[in-house]
């Protein structure tokens, strides 16, 4: 190997893996999503799977869901995506350090501006739609990084399959239980999340969750290294 491939390599490697940074995105997912069906009348922005059937329960009637909202999340969750996709086809072919690094610094800023205008105007209509768009926009943005990067059992956003691996290849599944703890971690992960950004949202608003989130996924930026 020649000493420009070993230097490149060397720098691929520095900073945290992406198991452990998938893994601190997986509880960013649970704040985000605490805040937005807790802060923003039952919508989610991270979790699609749920949002799918809550927009069923608000075309059926169903009281505290709103149509519009959840397709405001459904909306800006597929143009993050794409534009997650067309970030991948540019940045995908080198470094995967780069890439990650960019994508989650991305993020960081969306959720950051999403925090900055909860503080200035918590109570506005905008502000409501503004959150769920934005969040939801960085949400797709980063599934769609995550599904390229192709680190397996962490999609950081949804735990079905999680689950389901996690159960039917262990050991009283008849299988090996060798990614047991992987996926333990990631459920883990995801309900501390959760209990974290709920607290936050009973006792201190929108703003602070989605500053926590965004400080989180900023620190993870940082950090991240291109190995598994």
């Amino acid at each position: 190997m020649s000493t420009e491939s070993t230097q490149a390599r060397s720098r691929e490697d520095r900073g945290l893996r992406l198991v452990a940074v998938l893994l601190g995105l997986t509880v960013v997912s649970g704040l985000i999503d605490a805040v937005s069906y807790l802060g923003l009348e039952h919508v989610f922005t991270a979790n699609m799977t749920g949002n799918v059937v809550v927009l069923g329960f608000a075309a059926a009637g169903a009281p505290g869901f709103s149509v519009a909202h959840t397709l405001t999340s459904l909306g800006s969750f597929v143009v993050g995506a794409a534009a997650g996709g067309r970030v991948a086809v540019r940045l995908g072919g080198g470094s995967r350090r780069t890439w990650a690094r960019l994508t989650l610094a991305a993020e960081a800023v969306l959720v950051g501006a999403c925090a900055v205008v909860a503080f200035a105007a918590p109570d506005a209509t905008a502000t409501v739609y503004t959150l769920i768009a934005v969040t939801a926009f960085a949400m797709g943005l980063r599934n769609a990084t995550v599904r390229k990067l192709g680190i397996p059992d962490l999609t950081t956003t949804v735990l079905t399959m999680t689950l389901t691996g996690l159960a039917s290849d262990s050991r009283a599944g008849g299988g090996p239980g060798t990614r047991s703890p992987r996926r333990t971690a990631s459920v883990v992960a995801m309900v501390a999340g959760a209990v974290l950004g709920a607290w936050l949202v009973l006792h201190h608003g929108l703003a602070i969750p989605l500053l926590v989130a965004a400080a989180l996924v900023g620190v993870l930026a940082v950090v991240a290294s291109g190995r598994e």
